[in-house]
């Protein structure tokens, strides 16, 4: 398999986890998205998104972070990401959803760029829309979670694949994790963990050295 992917992408950084966690073979491509690579007619004939990440498998190319992830939980059955009872199963996806749904697309480099470049907002409303919707969605996300050092139970799911990329970029524009300390507890254990720490953006071959 390969994961078309850039170092900084949470989206990308969800998939790279799953990927570790599961001990699967793969390739990661790196797509500059600061560049526009993701709009080069190389990428866009694999993945007509022109988004990140795309996942390609023999079958073809996935894209979309939630349905790849998904796809990788029906297909391989180790280190499963999703608990076997439906009730459970479906309050990861629900906090899943959260985060993807709720936070994420109002926050990505593409708005980001638009409130830039299009609304001439100055960096510092820029930062401030960012933390603004950050914050919104971890005050639903700490009240979801429990004492445990993982997001649901005592072992990574799907929950914790997309939370710490979320708690790693909310980190970067400076928001102030001491209001959410369930979710920093989670944060800081996962980052223990190889699989968690090797998909980190820092650890990535496209990152700047």
């Amino acid at each position: 398999m390969k994961l078309y992917t850039y170092f900084r992408s949470s989206a990308a950084y969800r998939v790279r986890i799953a990927l570790n966690l599961k001990n699967l073979d793969h390739e990661l491509v790196p797509v500059n998205l600061l560049k526009s690579e993701q709009q080069g007619t190389d990428y866009l004939s694999k993945n007509n998104q022109g988004l990140l990440p795309a996942l390609e498998t023999d079958q073809g190319v996935l894209a979309q972070s939630l349905a790849i992830l998904e796809w990788l939980e029906e297909t391989y059955e180790a280190a499963p990401l999703l608990p076997a009872d439906a009730w459970e199963k479906a309050q990861v996806r629900n906090f899943c959803y959260a985060i993807a749904c709720d936070i994420h697309p109002i926050d990505n480099l593409r708005v980001l760029k638009y409130l830039s470049n299009e609304l001439s907002v100055s960096d510092e409303q820029k930062n401030t829309w960012y933390r603004h919707w950050v914050i919104e969605g971890f005050k639903k996300l700490e009240v979801m979670l429990g004492d445990s050092l993982f997001c649901f139970g005592d072992k990574p799911s799907l929950a914790d694949v997309c939370l710490v990329p979320q708690v790693y970029n909310a980190l970067r524009f400076k928001v102030d994790m001491n209001d959410f300390p369930k979710i920093a507890r989670i944060y800081e254990h996962c980052n223990t963990l190889p699989a968690f720490k090797d998909a980190a953006p820092e650890n990535q071959a496209d990152a700047p050295q």
